[in-house]
């Protein structure tokens, strides 16, 4: 029996993008772009390489590349350390591609969230579909 205190939630957000997963590949991967959707950053697509989110809310998240497979699949921890347990998050961050006739199935999930996170589970809630709108902005935009 798992102790539901201990349980952690997930945001899942999906949507179809009309391009190739190669061109919202390199919004996800170039931190040039991902500046424009996301957040300023030190990002580089290669296992183990640490960098971090600057919001233009002040915060800072650090952040450490797990996986990465081209064109697929994308995923790393996103944490922001905060006094207050609420918001002292340790999260996972990962970016699904897969094909399709029509161009992309893109889902994002981010998974880590405590029973207490109430407010960040609801902030992640928010935002991802947002930075998903500005994402594609930036992907009929780019070449």
């Amino acid at each position: 029996m798992t102790d539901a205190s201990t349980r952690t939630r997930s945001v899942v957000v999906e949507r179809e993008i009309a391009w190739p997963p190669e061109k919202i590949w390199r919004a996800l991967t170039q931190p040039h772009l991902i500046e424009e959707w996301l957040m300023k950053n030190d990002f580089k697509p290669a296992v183990g390489h640490s960098f971090q989110l600057r919001g233009d809310w002040g915060g800072v998240l650090d952040c450490e590349v797990l996986a990465v497979e081209p064109n697929r699949t994308l995923s790393y921890t996103w944490n922001h350390a905060h006094d207050d347990p609420a918001f002292n998050l340790e999260s996972v961050v990962t970016f699904t591609l897969t094909p399709t006739p029509a161009g992309t199935h893109l889902r994002v999930e981010q998974a880590g969230f405590r029973p207490d996170q109430r407010q960040a589970f609801g902030g992640a809630m928010a935002g991802w579909p947002r930075f998903l709108e500005k994402l594609e902005e930036i992907v009929a935009g780019a070449d």
